[in-house]
């Protein structure tokens, strides 16, 4: 997935403007065709970095942290809002402090997964550091509930388990740095019992309604909380807010945000700002402008007396 952001990115960028340099990370973290350096001055030629990596090392911080060494400008969320967003329990108890509203939960550590659930049933178990649905089950009773802890534990040291919320899925996007604005949202239509890696990747089944059917107050309403959420975790760049409507209450919920979301020819992100009247090449623009004005504020921080 990664490698289909990259490319489609790579497409969009006009070659008038940018003179492109690839690298590619494998699988075991060898770069090719060599690494980024963390020393500032070690890397000529890179004027800034462009990340499309989903997941662990991508979009945790790591690769942040890296550029920030090497003082190069890169795009999307810094260190800080990278590693919080990835983590799904520290996300929540800092949307809950900003009082957005989330769901219940509760953490388990691997080799302390006993579980006496709370929260009836359905359930939804998830590793805590993980994106794409990847490790993520439904649990209809405490078998499944026993297995679905077992296999979230084998992708992450910390699950999450989450209260089923039964209704409608929301996708929203931010753009900007501390002036963020939400796209129109889009409505989710997943086609098997949850929207998981395969109905996102694989199948090509799962339906999108852009933009999302709801009365202005309810758009309205999931803008505001797109970027409150984008502003609780410190994002800047770029970000994908989900949310969760309960059917019985009527309801919006947070359920998470990405900090890189992705920009495959099936992605929302950019899907949702073409259809705010943003086209792909040029939110690609904005976001490096983003870059680099965050990269020009940075330069007057001092970092010592």
């Amino acid at each position: 997935m990664s490698i289909r952001s990259a490319e489609a990115i790579m497409a969009a960028m006009d070659p008038a403007k940018y003179e492109i340099a690839r690298l590619f990370i494998t699988k075991e973290g060898k770069w090719q065709p060599g690494p980024i350096l963390p020393e500032p001055g070690a890397n000529p030629g890179i004027d800034v970095v462009f990340p499309a990596l989903h997941g662990t090392f991508g979009e945790d911080g790591t690769v942040q942290g890296l550029l920030e060494l090497a003082d190069l400008p890169y795009v999307g969320a810094g260190v800080m809002a990278s590693s919080v967003s990835m983590d799904k329990e520290t996300m929540k108890r800092l949307f809950r402090d900003r009082g957005l509203p989330v769901g219940d939960y509760a953490v388990l550590w691997r080799g302390k997964l006993e579980f006496e659930n709370p929260f009836g049933y359905p359930v939804f178990v998830k590793p805590a550091n993980l994106g794409s649905s990847v490790g993520i089950s439904k649990a209809l009773n405490a078998a499944q509930l026993r297995k679905a802890i077992d296999y979230a534990a084998e992708f992450d040291r910390k699950v999450i388990v989450e209260r089923g919320i039964t209704g409608r899925e929301f996708e929203c996007s931010v753009l900007g740095n501390q002036d963020a604005r939400a796209s129109l949202p889009c409505e989710v239509l997943p086609s098997k019992d949850f929207y998981d890696y395969e109905d996102k990747y694989l199948l090509n089944t799962a339906r999108t309604v852009l933009p999302a059917a709801l009365p202005p107050a309810q758009t309205g309403e999931i803008q505001r909380l797109a970027v409150a959420s984008y502003d609780a975790v410190g994002c800047e760049g770029l970000a994908r807010v989900d949310f969760l409507q309960d059917d019985a209450t009527g309801k919006i919920y947070v359920n998470e945000i990405n900090t890189l979301p992705g920009f495959t020819s099936i992605s929302m992100y950019p899907k949702m700002w073409e259809a705010t009247g943003v086209g792909f090449a040029e939110l690609i623009d904005r976001l490096i402008e983003l870059a680099l004005e965050r990269q020009a504020a940075k330069k007057a921080t001092r970092y010592s007396i």
